[in-house]
């Protein structure tokens, strides 16, 4: 389904953090000599279309947009890579194309392959009709904001873009902690925090204003950091050390999704640095299991603060993402 198609459809709650396991991502991590345990201390769940069904509606979730899990399909093979991200592609397309009603897919790119990823982006937009990317933190160690992906970044702000970025592993971490071994725990935010500060100081959102993002996991840690973030850079940019920049400019229009714990504080803190028309739903299924999944989303359904305010998040915000 692309965001055109989704002009004439309703939604009451909409996924903006799930992931399919193709046959063809895990058989493509397998070309490209990846093992997901290896890279996030964590094995990938069992997944089928019928389950995820299944599971939306247990859930009351009434349409997903399917987004690629971790690890990112580059291990320095920028032609397997290519080639993996195309057969994903085609298989998340058909998910899509056999129930639009309940699925939408953002397309993977084979990033820091430029070239492979402007080719994807043409045929993922024109041939598949993608609702948006899905784009790592940080793709076999460069992060979203370096300059050498700045033709993705032009291709992408053109076609208006979707964006939904997932946390990788980042390539060096201490594996004497247990941080550094299970990625879920620590890692993942704390590349998400990294990767969105480095777009911050890259301008990435001034210089391509037409890309919509969505930040995952209630934005990390970036309502700490945004605060610092100023601070510090502002001082960097009296001593000429970087260039001025305006944090709160940048970070006006991203949208965050909700997936992971967003009670009982972290939702509370992260509408310290944006307001309820910038926050959808997500429910990081089935990465989460169903039983911790659907307790979740009962408590913010009960609670009185999110009482006036919970129809933004599951349906109005998500709707106006995917109308554009």
């Amino acid at each position: 389904m692309s965001r055109q198609s989704a002009k004439h459809m309703n939604f009451e709650c909409i996924d903006f953090h799930a992931h399919p396991i193709p046959d063809s991502f895990v058989s493509g991590l397998k070309e490209l000599g990846i093992d997901p345990i290896e890279e996030d201390g964590f094995p990938l769940p069992k997944w089928s279309l019928q389950d995820h069904l299944q599971f939306m509606k247990d859930a009351g979730i009434t349409h997903t947009v399917l987004t690629l899990p971790t690890p990112h399909i580059h291990n320095g093979e920028d032609e397997k890579a290519a080639r993996a991200a195309r057969l994903i592609n085609n298989e998340m397309a058909s998910y899509a194309k056999q129930d639009p009603e309940h699925f939408s897919f953002c397309a993977c790119l084979p990033i820091p392959n430029v070239q492979g990823a402007l080719e994807e982006i043409r045929y993922a937009a024109e041939e598949l009709h993608c609702a948006g990317f899905k784009l790592p933190t940080n793709a076999n160690g460069v992060y979203l904001g370096d300059p050498m992906l700045d033709p993705v970044m032009e291709e992408l702000n053109r076609r208006k873009a979707l964006c939904i970025i997932h946390p990788c592993r980042a390539r060096q971490v201490p594996y004497n902690v247990i941080t550094g071994k299970v990625m879920a725990i620590y890692e993942y935010p704390a590349d998400t925090t990294r990767c969105v500060l480095n777009m911050i100081a890259s301008h990435i959102m001034s210089r391509f204003p037409d890309i919509t993002w969505v930040i995952p996991h209630t934005g990390s840690f970036l309502a700490y950091e945004l605060q610092r973030f100023k601070g510090v850079s502002g001082i960097l940019a009296s001593l000429g050390m970087m260039e001025v920049t305006d944090v709160d400019a940048e970070v006006r229009n991203l949208y965050y999704d909700i997936a992971g714990d967003p009670q009982p504080h972290a939702l509370d803190m992260l509408l310290k640095i944006t307001d309820i028309d910038h926050i959808v739903y997500g429910s990081d299924w089935p990465h989460s299991p169903a039983a911790a999944v659907i307790p979740k989303k009962q408590r913010l359904e009960s609670a009185e603060t999110l009482s006036e305010v919970l129809k933004k998040i599951y349906s109005e915000n998500g709707e106006r993402i995917l109308r554009k």
